[in-house]
């Protein structure tokens, strides 16, 4: 594995280990560990301030281009949730796939922000889910999908029932889960090059913004906000970069 791919892998596996792990990373959504101070916490997270292609971003001026459809082959798994502290993490076995032209992830985890990370032409959302795939090489790719209140949304609240306390796992005996179930049946996208949206902000991170948000419920929004009333990155500075748009 080249030295930067592993360097990535090793950021993924910190991001996802993150769970129980708020005395050691120092790091929160608000005051002196907040977002804006995340750089200067620790060395490894630098790229969080020096970084110039981080996340998570407002799409503005995307280009129509011809890009390849996403392929979802995900399977339905046992459901095991870690509530780290900072958001619901849902981790998957190996065994569901996203299919990109030639590139072939595999996902490892989701989980969800309050409210949404992206933003769409300025517009927010009240919740996002993140699912977080790695390919045979390390590189990485996140698929966000947006969730717009509306009617309520049986995949979050079946989630939702089983929240662990903070600081704990929940493996529900006899409770499965199938991923498909927060994508939206449209499956147009955005594209662009980030980082991961937490310590160590790790780029390169080939992002997949659907572009049809899910419906949620306001009742399963605020359960969500409950846990964690506020753990969204602000969004970043584009600097050059171009976003493309699936037509």
């Amino acid at each position: 594995m080249r030295p930067f791919l592993g360097s990535v892998l090793a950021s993924l596996l910190l991001w996802s280990a993150s769970a129980f792990a708020e005395e050691e990373t120092h790091w929160s959504y608000q005051g002196k560990s907040g977002p804006s101070q995340w750089g200067t916490l620790k060395p490894e997270y630098q790229t969080c301030k020096l970084g110039k292609v981080q996340s998570p971003i407002d799409i503005q001026g995307e280009k129509a281009a011809d890009l390849p459809a996403l392929q979802f082959d995900y399977r339905t798994v046992p459901l095991h949730l870690v509530n780290n502290g900072h958001t619901l993490q849902v981790v998957v076995p190996p065994g569901s796939f996203l299919i990109v032209g030639d590139k072939r992830y595999q996902l490892t985890q989701f989980h969800f922000h309050h409210p949404a990370e992206n933003r769409l032409h300025g517009k927010g959302f009240p919740l996002e889910a993140h699912l977080v795939h790695q390919d045979g090489e390390g590189n990485l790719a996140v698929v966000g999908v947006l969730l717009a209140t509306g009617k309520a949304n049986a995949a979050i609240a079946a989630l939702w029932k089983h929240l662990p306390p903070k600081g704990k796992e929940s493996t529900p005996e006899g409770v499965s889960v199938d991923p498909a179930g927060l994508l939206p049946t449209k499956r147009a996208y955005f594209t662009y090059t980030g980082s991961l949206t937490t310590p160590p902000c790790s780029e390169s991170v080939t992002w997949f913004l659907l572009r049809t948000p899910v419906s949620v419920s306001k009742e399963e929004v605020a359960t969500f906000a409950a846990e964690y009333p506020g753990n969204a990155r602000p969004v970043q500075p584009l600097n050059g970069r171009s976003v493309q748009a699936s037509k």
